[in-house]
């Protein structure tokens, strides 16, 4: 009996030994798509259940002011994955952003890669359409960037369900179920593991217990809650759309927003009801819920695994989404909720924290790489975190800086003011919101004699950024 107890102590002690036979710190990053900010009940929004989200915001460090360099999925992906603003290198479109920083840059997760990390993607990291999730496809990966690439295929429009329509078709396509970029909703038949982001959540588990014991930068692109909104019909039931509480309806508020600060996708032109409007925003909340339920199972094997003391965990979104604020709808402007994102990171050994400081995506890239010892590029444009994990009051930066239509509008966004500029001089129209008083910006001061002043520092320093950002183009080197 005492022998047997010796060689099941030395198995155990062996499982151990080998579990921890690398002491680098792993690196799993976990992107969702399209999720902003205020669908996420760890950033207040009772209405919505994020549980697993919670739970992770809980026991890491939640940033509560996470701008996106660029409120589309394309131009954010390319800029955090090199570490560069768009308005650097030109990446505005659905592409990775290697045709525009070329092949000597490393992206972030090459950077491991190169230094002996198992790198793996599954689903959408860099960029991928809709026709690529159906198909399976890469879409405009960077194949440097990864050991194994994984791509999770879904019906999305064509899932067997309950499909309906809830904005106007541009597109010529017969309801209920439609294509493209559009809000159509499938309440669906199937169960988890038969949409993108249950298997990605199950090939995401397989990983990380096949590479357990080597180093490993893993990366989980979830899909939803990106159109259209298909997500099993069991997330459903908890969203009631009669229950919707709609955004606050303010008269005439587009009269003091510049014609190009109206959004692509509003209201009006998709001739929205308000019964569709409610049942849009229930539809996202319950993708959402589909999303959180699948990082759960990722946190889980994670867990079960004995990883948890050896990986950090980066849990955020591409940009955010508007769910009628305004009367718009979905990304693309420079409003809070377009480009403001859910941002936590938990590092092994670091006390949960609530960090307010003003952060961009564009620093996660040398942010992980001061976690893990690596050198990364000189020229890179984001700043590193690392101070605010150990003490969640540093100041980062004194404004986050995003751009949008192809690097024709900016958005300089401080502690008090969002300034947001369209045109190099401000030609086509300005805002500016005091984000103390105003926080869901209803009126813009950018023209009232009061405020010139503010105007006049904030058009100094949006022209300082851009004169810096771009003395680092890439194209001109």
């Amino acid at each position: 009996m005492r022998a047997f107890t010796i060689l099941c102590c030395f198995f155990t002690y062996l499982h151990v030994c080998v579990a921890q036979k690398h002491d680098k710190l792993n690196v799993l990053f976990i992107i969702s798509d399209d999720l902003t900010t205020t669908a996420v009940s760890a950033y207040g929004n009772a209405a919505s259940r994020t549980p697993n989200i919670d739970r992770l915001a809980a026991s890491g460090v939640k940033y509560t002011h996470a701008y996106s360099q660029y409120p589309v999925c394309g131009p954010s992906r390319a800029s955090l994955m090199f570490g560069y603003y768009p308005t650097a290198t030109g990446t505005y479109g659905y592409v990775s952003g290697r045709e525009n920083v070329g092949t000597d840059k490393k992206s972030w997760s090459q950077l491991f890669r190169d230094n002996g990390y198992y790198t793996a993607r599954v689903s959408k990291i860099f960029h991928m359409g809709t026709q690529d999730i159906i198909e399976g496809a890469d879409g405009t990966d960077d194949e440097a960037s990864w050991d194994e690439r994984f791509n999770s295929q879904d019906p999305l429009w064509n899932a067997e369900g309950e499909g309906e329509l809830v904005q106007k078709n541009p597109y010529g396509l017969e309801p209920p179920k439609q294509g493209n970029n559009l809000m159509s909703i499938v309440r669906a038949d199937g169960d988890d593991a038969d949409y993108s982001d249950g298997k990605t959540a199950d090939k995401v588990s397989d990983l990380l217990r096949t590479h357990k014991d080597e180093p490993f930068f893993i990366a989980a692109g979830f899909f939803r809650p990106h159109v259209p909104f298909v997500a099993p019909k069991k997330y459903f039931s908890a969203y009631p759309y009669e229950q919707v509480v709609l955004p606050p309806k303010v008269v005439n508020d587009w009269d003091d927003i510049p014609a190009p600060g109206i959004n692509y996708v509003t209201s009006l032109n998709g001739m929205m009801s308000e019964e569709q409007e409610k049942k849009a925003i229930a539809a996202y909340y319950s993708t959402v819920s589909y999303m959180d339920t699948q990082l759960g199972k990722i946190l889980q094997t994670l867990k079960e695994e004995g990883l948890e003391d050896n990986t950090v965990v980066i849990f955020t979104s591409d940009h955010g989404y508007h769910l009628g604020e305004h009367d718009f709808w979905m990304k693309v402007g420079l409003h809070e909720e377009s480009v403001r994102v859910p941002l936590i990171i938990k590092v092994p050994g670091k006390q949960p924290a609530i960090c307010h400081s003003l952060v961009e995506l564009i620093d996660l890239y040398p942010t992980l790489a001061e976690l893990a010892g690596l050198t990364a590029e000189s020229q890179l444009q984001g700043k590193s975190l690392v101070n605010t994990l150990n003490d969640p009051t540093h100041k980062v930066r004194d404004a986050a800086f995003s751009v949008s239509k192809n690097g024709k509008a900016f958005l300089l966004r401080t502690e008090k003011w969002s300034y947001i500029q369209y045109g190099e001089e401000g030609e086509q129209g300005m805002e500016l919101y005091d984000m103390e008083y105003d926080p869901k910006q209803h009126n813009n001061l950018a023209g009232l004699p009061a405020y010139q002043s503010a105007v006049s520092k904030l058009q100094i320093q949006l022209k300082q950024k851009l004169e810096s950002v771009r003395k680092n183009d890439l194209n001109t080197q």
